[in-house]
């Protein structure tokens, strides 16, 4: 099972990696204009903190068990991810994005998974 979190953890790293580089990359007067529609109406403040969360969360899911320094907040980081997804989905179901909504729930699933491993029966 310990393998099987690190595998789920390393997808989630890499998934948040990719988005909140995306986001952090975008011009700041138009964030939607890069072909990311779901970015909508949002302010580029609060695209830009959505990457910053995201890129933290990457980084938080890995690194605190690969170096072995407070590997606590592995399980800590993937809350966030949780919940982060669970803001998502919100946002997704205000303007009716079912797809969206979908692969949030997946990413929120995932992220349960590794917090009731890492906190429960397989913490490091």
């Amino acid at each position: 099972m310990d393998v099987i979190l690190w595998i789920i953890a390393v997808v989630l790293a890499a998934v948040f990696l990719a988005a909140g580089i995306t986001k952090l990359r975008q011009p700041l007067k138009n964030p939607s204009a890069s072909g990311t529609g779901q970015l909508g109406n949002l302010s580029p403040t609060a695209v830009k903190a959505i990457g910053v969360l995201e890129v933290l969360a990457a980084v938080g899911l890995l690194l605190p068990a690969i170096v072995d320094i407070a590997p606590i907040l592995v399980p800590l980081a993937a809350l966030g991810v949780a919940l982060l997804m669970v803001g998502a989905a919100i946002t997704h179901a205000r303007r009716r994005e079912a797809q969206m909504i979908a692969v949030n729930v997946l990413l929120f699933v995932l992220a349960a998974v590794v917090v009731w491993g890492r906190l429960g029966p397989f913490h490091f």
